[in-house]
């Protein structure tokens, strides 16, 4: 089935394809390997108990109440609207900074049922690495701006660290409401994104995009994504009347190369002292290293402590003693 989209972008790619689903890969890893590789994203319907899905939207609600944006439905905390009342945006917390302080992904990953879906997934524990999107967006106000968020990848952003983006809607996502849209097939470790004029990248362009390649779905609460480093993808806009909720992590399997995820204790342009659950490390810093700001950016020199005090939780890849990436969590 395709997804026909609306101006102004249909005519650059009139028809959406359906996501595969790969509910039936399960517990055969080398499948679900070759999948990997060759669609760059796993899809499961209705995989995740709903009772946990639930306990986890209830945060995001809580928030949307609170800001006067949506109204309550009833008395039941699992059966209120999140249709948006039309109360002003301009004070609503679009990075949902609540939730960032609150946290609430932890105690879903740790929900017997998650964990166990993805223990059965990996053939072993999961490692969750603390790069984490809450989301409650609104409908789009002007209709005339183009549906795409931004095409991008991930895997020029975080070198190094070999997680899975991992996408979890929170309630029904149709394609009025519209939420994440993958390029299938486009798995090659190429960053496909364009330079600007200060060097850094932009967003990858539509048309070096074939338009055959776009797939999305009607995502429902219960579903996951996991998508691929290299795959381009992008939200699209929403042209509901209700707000998309959705969360996006990152998910490894403990056999990976994980990295180091604690706080640091002293940096500068050499190096970085890091302390997590397993102790201390001392790693060296060198002009190959991409240490980067929560925008991507690349810092050097004394921008580096300047940016990262002691203290700041830090997420670093590493051969040996030597670091190849710091980033901060999100």
């Amino acid at each position: 089935m395709a997804t026909q989209l609306d101006a102004p972008s249909a005519d650059k790619f009139p028809e959406v394809g359906e996501l595969k689903t790969h509910n039936h890969l399960l517990g055969d890893l080398e499948a679900l390997d070759a999948a990997w590789e060759r669609d760059g994203y796993w899809f499961f319907r209705d995989v995740f108990d709903k009772d946990a899905v639930a306990r986890l939207r209830k945060s995001w609600v809580d928030v949307l109440e609170r800001e006067g944006v949506i109204d309550p439905v009833g008395d039941a905390p699992t059966d209120r609207s999140i249709r948006y009342n039309g109360a002003s945006l301009e004070s609503f917390p679009f990075r949902m900074e609540p939730l960032v302080a609150l946290k609430p992904w932890r105690t879903f990953v740790e929900e017997k049922p998650i964990h166990d879906f993805f223990t059965r997934l990996f053939d072993d524990e999961p490692f969750w690495v603390p790069v984490v999107e809450y989301r409650a967006t609104p409908p789009q106000e002007d209709r005339n701006r183009p549906r795409i968020d931004g095409i991008h990848q991930d895997g020029p952003y975080s070198p190094g660290i070999p997680f899975r983006i991992c996408w979890i809607p929170l309630a029904e996502i149709d394609a009025e409401t519209g939420g994440v849209m993958l390029a299938e097939g486009m798995t090659e470790k190429i960053n496909r994104h364009p330079r600007d004029a200060g060097g850094t990248n932009a967003f990858i362009r539509l048309e070096d995009v074939p338009a055959d390649r776009w797939r999305r779905t009607t995502y429902q609460a219960g579903d996951v994504l996991l998508m691929n480093l290299w795959t381009p993808h992008t939200g699209l806009a929403n042209r509901s009347d209700r707000f998309r909720l959705s969360m996006d992590h990152r998910v490894m399997a403990r056999r990976d190369k994980c990295p180091i995820v604690g706080h640091v204790e002293e940096i500068s342009e050499q190096h970085v002292v890091v302390r997590d659950a397993g102790g201390r490390h001392v790693l060296s810093i060198d002009p190959d290293t991409y240490v980067r700001n929560d925008q991507g950016k690349k810092l050097s020199g004394p921008g580096i402590a300047e940016w990262y005090r002691p203290g700041s939780e830090v997420i670093i890849a590493h051969d040996g003693d030597r670091a190849s990436v710091v980033r901060p969590p999100h």
